[in-house]
């Protein structure tokens, strides 16, 4: 079986993929590459996501980008709030490449881009929102690691973000949320997309 985006040292041949996206108020110059998700444009999916965490006013602070790709969310919620510090993740070490080389094409400062499996090696435990577009083709099992886990890493009141279409376990997803943070509210559906959010 050939690799794909949750992996960390990708076997695919590079073939880097420059494009622009606007996106909350911003233009990003995106560099993204083969073994690496959604090359060459932004997901939908993600899009929907930004849009949903940039609109939520009363959430301020650290935020962590669990599973940045190439660094198109963490980039654009740093771009849009630079009073906010962004940590990015990603277990695919051709992703994390181009998550610091897209940061620093934006001149995007407040962001912190490292690799990590999960949150093996974040340090940091009281970030005011974690967000997701986890990655689906890992599996249920890392999936919903992600959600387990992000509640150790919230602050009081920190929010849980995740992405998700209905037809590759949304509502499992939703269940998940609510029984480790005993709330979950749907906050976006466009195209088949839930956007979740749960708070500690």
């Amino acid at each position: 079986m050939s690799d794909h985006y949750y992996t960390k040292e990708p076997t695919s041949t590079s073939n880097p993929e420059q494009f622009k996206e606007v996106i909350i108020g911003q233009t990003l110059s995106l560099t993204s590459d083969a073994g690496v998700f959604s090359r060459g444009q932004m997901d939908f999916g993600t899009r929907t996501l930004i849009e949903a965490v940039q609109t939520d006013k009363k959430c301020s602070g650290p935020l962590l980008d669990m599973g940045c790709g190439y660094g198109v969310v963490g980039i654009a919620l740093a771009a849009a709030n630079p009073e906010r510090m962004i940590h990015m993740v990603d277990i695919n070490e051709r992703a994390v490449a181009l998550a610091k080389q897209n940061a620093e094409v934006n001149a995007v400062e407040n962001v912190i881009i490292q690799q990590s499996s999960l949150f093996e090696n974040i340090v940091e435990r009281s970030f005011s929102a974690v967000v997701s577009n986890p990655p689906i083709r890992a599996g249920k099992q890392v999936v919903h690691g992600i959600l387990e886990q992000s509640y150790d890493y919230l602050q009081p009141g920190g929010k849980l973000y995740i992405v998700i279409q209905k037809k590759q376990g949304a509502p499992s997803a939703k269940k998940k949320m609510q029984a480790v943070f005993g709330n979950v509210e749907r906050i976006a559906l466009e195209k088949g997309y839930w956007v979740l959010m749960a708070e500690k």
